[in-house]
């Protein structure tokens, strides 16, 4: 449990392979364009369509209820995430894990409980593999192509990180710019028009799913499991459950947990609270678009940026506190002085927050990726195993909580979050710089 555990090794061979020799830095630089572009196109249709739910389905909290069944399994898949990757491969993960995300869309153009609940479920599943795919795929290259180039480690995996969330974050303003442009053409909730935005977020995620299929596979020899022994097959699995225990015997784990469960609950929030009771009230279904592409520009911005300022344990300190104090500024905005206004001001204010909110956002997902990457260098996929945990766990507490809270008592619950997380996270960083020196 000490910090002197930074230089174990597990025992395993890890999830996290080198890239094959014969590719070059010029061909690994390509494939975090194109993961980055694929992320882009599926991303776009499901944050928009997510964004949506707690109001389109709004009819016995369908939106709300299915949101947070999809965070629970979301959590529990993630336990045995990293041993689908291991079989499959980084790559054949990211790809079969677009599929859910595709199923919930479709599920969505008829959305009762009997589509939406197993369809949930199933996305849950396929968004634990995608995204560990994603972790480990990301954080191989980058350490393969600073080896390669005698880069420093640590801004490569800051570069990659960095142009991968900022492509991300960019889902929140192309999808909500296109929720905006076909929601806006016709009446408020028209049932033909939800209709055609999911059809066009449909396909925007068979293009992202078929660009998928151009990367470049790592070296996972080391990932296959053999399906001919049952021996090997029960052995893998115990490995892969001790995977997820072990990092929770880390004192270094330990502490991040708060900071990792805290960027799952402002990421609920603004999608499930923010939406449903600042937003929509004041500009509708259609602002709901609007406020949100404000939120993913800013947060595409900041993530770009931050993962350029990234160079150690350092710089993520003071970009993380950075962040929360963004966001802190807006939950005691909204505890000690907002309220709804007319005119230009009423519309300003909830774009004001969407900007700070998605400053936030976008510097925890860069320096939480770039954290995990650099302190669990020998468990890479049980470190990004227990982002998504804890990360999805804290997101589906929010929508099962949402609907039954008051937002002034959503908005204490996300001060105390912040302070904890804040914390916490310095008493790490104090930890570890000293096991260094």
């Amino acid at each position: 449990m000490a910090i002197e555990s930074m230089d174990t090794r597990d025992e395993e061979a890890p999830l996290v392979a080198d890239i094959s020799q014969s590719e070059t830095p010029k061909t690994r630089t390509r494939d975090v364009h194109i993961l980055s572009c694929a992320f882009l196109l599926v991303f776009l249709a499901y944050g928009a369509a997510q964004n949506l739910e707690t109001t389109v389905n709004a009819e016995g909290n369908l939106g709300t209820v299915s949101l947070g069944i999809l965070y629970v399994s979301f959590a529990f898949f993630s336990l045995f995430a990293s041993l689908v990757v291991r079989v499959l491969g980084s790559k054949n993960a990211v790809v079969l894990g677009t599929t859910g995300y595709w199923l919930y869309i479709a599920a969505n153009l008829k959305p009762t409980w009997y589509t939406m609940v197993p369809v949930s479920v199933y996305l849950g599943f396929a968004a634990s593999i995608i995204w560990v795919g994603e972790g480990t795929y990301l954080t191989s290259i980058a350490r393969s192509h600073a080896r390669d180039s005698n880069l420093h480690e640590a801004t490569v995996i800051g570069n990659f990180n960095g142009e991968f969330w900022a492509m991300f974050a960019l889902h929140q303003f192309v999808g909500n710019l296109i929720t905006l442009a076909v929601l806006q053409n016709g009446a408020e909730g028209s049932s033909s028009n939800t209709t055609l935005l999911f059809i066009v977020f449909l396909c925007s995620m068979t293009l992202g799913t078929i660009l998928m299929c151009f990367l470049c596979k790592i070296n996972d020899k080391e990932e296959k499991v053999s399906a001919d022994s049952s021996v090997s097959f029960s052995s893998a699995v115990v490995s892969r459950l001790k995977s997820v225990i072990t990092p929770l015997l880390d004192i270094r784990m330990l502490l991040i947990i708060p900071l990792i469960a805290y960027s799952g609950l402002q990421q609920a929030f603004v999608w499930a609270d923010y939406t449903k009771d600042v937003v929509n009230p004041i500009l509708g279904e259609a602002g709901v678009g609007g406020a949100m592409a404000v939120y993913g520009a800013f947060d595409a911005i900041c993530s770009l940026a931050a993962g350029r300022l990234t160079s150690g344990l350092k710089s993520i300190t003071f970009i993380v506190c950075g962040g929360a104090f963004f966001q802190a500024v807006i939950f005691l905005w909204l505890l000690l002085k907002y309220s709804a206004t007319s005119g230009v001001l009423g519309i300003v204010y909830p774009l004001l927050m969407a900007a700070l909110l998605g400053i936030g956002d976008g510097v925890l997902n860069t320096q939480l990726s770039a954290l995990l990457a650099l302190l669990f260098k020998h468990d890479t996929e049980g470190a990004f195993a227990q982002l998504k945990v804890w990360q999805s766990s804290a997101i589906a507490v929010v929508f099962f909580l949402s609907p039954a809270i008051t937002l002034q008592t959503m908005v204490m619950i996300m001060l105390v979050a912040i302070i904890v997380s804040l914390v916490s996270f310095l008493f790490l960083t104090v930890k570890v710089e000293k096991a260094f020196s």
